[in-house]
Formats: C-alpha cells, structure tokens, sequence
C-alpha cells in the first residue's frame, strides 16, 4: 500500500511501475516452475513487454524530480 502524494500522474506512474514489476515477478515464476510450453512462452513476452513500460515509467519518473 502505498501513500499518495496528490500528483496524480506521478501516483499513477509509481503504481503502475509496481504493478507490472509484480507481473515481472510472476512470469519469472512461470518460467522457473512451469510445465506448459505455451505459458513458459506467455511468461517471456510478459517479461520483455513489461520491463519495457518499466523503463519508461522510470524515465518518466525520474525527470520528475
């Protein structure tokens, strides 16, 4: 849970870099632990999709303060 801050778009920016960060996490679950040749594929593309919008909250983020 995080506190909000009253900018909005930074909020939203933080959460979302959060929220896919746990989908990273997930995913890397699915490759280390799974059976099925279709999810394992699922995983990696939610991986390098996610990492990107990561790294452009991040840069967004970071010319915020």
């Amino acid at each position: 849970k995080m506190p909000m801050s009253g900018d909005t778009d930074k909020d939203f920016a933080t959460m979302m870099k959060m929220h896919h960060q746990q989908a990273v996490e997930m995913a890397q679950m699915e490759l280390a632990n799974g059976r099925s040749p279709e999810m394992k594929k699922m995983a990696k593309q939610i991986i390098a999709a996610q990492n990107k919008e990561i790294a452009l909250f991040n840069r967004w983020l970071a010319k915020q303060k």
